[in-house]
């Protein structure tokens, strides 16, 4: 470790298995002949040439400890694909049993591992009674909102109950994308991982946060913590720039509920952002959307991490000064998911 700053992982994975989550399912879901969640046929591995498996909490303390970073916040693998699930009552089934798992087998082995839960929104009073839950009984510092799948985008009224509990409980809501579902993110017409995983993460993000800012969920919500993760932070000023441009001249019409200019939501410091080490801009997004808005993150252990090697990257950066970095590695995630 080549540096003295403090890190922390915003967004890393737990490669569960489905006989893990099983064991916190009543016999009617353990028993279905099916996999939990939908699944595809893409080689991410390359053969099991990249990525690796993290599906305890020793596997991941371990990785830890090779990086230098005191907590990490860890978010599913197959559960990424629980917008896909069309059963209401599975979704239900399926996001209790992750809520529990990541208590019980990592939160509770030790202080620095946390995780987000899952709810359905395919029942939305389902949804928040168990983010009630999730927050106030099992203590989990998030929730994670699937930018693929749902049949309606995350902007939607009928999603507002579960902004208006997580704005209650003081929860941060964090957008993730999959590649699961290309025909979602235009990446249909696309044969190949490497055209559709491209375009999965930004563009899919890009959709969830055009539906969530003109039909306004920015205004309704005011203490809403919205993070999104794994498109990077630099496409940010470009995107919400485009929105202001539609907004001036559409926005009365066709987006009364958004209330301001989208680049004015930025200067609240509720909309946060995960800065990634190939991003040439990083600098220049700060100049934008401020310091105090961008994160680390690892995405360990999936196959196209760069962990440890992007945090002595990110400190070694010659277009943020030593304030920012300290932000962008660990000061942004305390406030983003109310770490103490």
């Amino acid at each position: 470790m080549a540096h003295n700053f403090e890190v922390i992982d915003a967004d890393g994975h737990i490669t569960e298995e489905d006989n893990q989550l099983k064991q916190y399912m009543d016999a009617r879901y353990r028993d279905r002949a099916a996999t939990l969640t939908p699944r595809d046929s893409w080689d991410r591995s390359i053969g099991g040439t990249l990525g690796t498996r993290a599906r305890d909490a020793r596997s991941w303390l371990d990785a830890m400890d090779r990086g230098g970073v005191s907590t990490a916040v860890l978010y599913p693998t197959n559960g990424l694909s629980v917008g896909w699930i069309r059963e209401p009552d599975v979704a239900v089934a399926y996001s209790k049993a992750w809520n529990d798992f990541v208590s019980e087998e990592f939160q509770k082995v030790s202080p620095r591992l946390k995780a987000v839960a899952l709810v359905p929104f395919q029942d939305v009073p389902e949804a928040v009674k168990e983010l009630r839950r999730a927050v106030n009984e099992l203590k989990l510092p998030g929730v994670m909102l699937p930018a693929v799948g749902l049949r309606l985008p995350l902007g939607h009224e009928s999603f507002w109950p579960i902004y208006q509990e997580a704005e209650k409980l003081d929860c941060m809501v964090g957008i993730h994308a999959t590649v699961r579902g290309p025909h979602y993110f235009a990446a249909d017409m696309f044969d190949q991982f490497i055209e559709v995983h491209t375009l999965s993460h930004s563009f899919a993000q890009m959709m969830q946060c055009t539906s969530m800012m003109f039909r306004g969920v920015f205004d309704q919500f005011p203490k809403l913590r919205v993070a999104y993760m794994e498109a990077g932070c630099s496409w940010a000023p470009y995107w919400f720039g485009r929105m202001n441009e539609e907004w001036e001249k559409r926005g009365p019409v066709e987006a009364p509920k958004c209330k301001k200019k989208p680049t004015e939501y930025f200067k609240e410091g509720r909309i946060y952002f995960h800065a990634e080490d190939y991003e040439p801009l990083i600098g220049a997004t700060t100049e934008v959307i401020s310091h105090n808005v961008i994160y680390y993150a690892s995405d360990y252990p999936h196959w196209d991490t760069e962990f440890p090697e992007n945090i002595d990257h990110l400190a070694r950066r010659k277009d943020l000064n030593d304030e920012a970095k300290k932000w962008l590695l660990a000061e942004t995630a305390k406030k983003l998911y109310n770490l103490s």
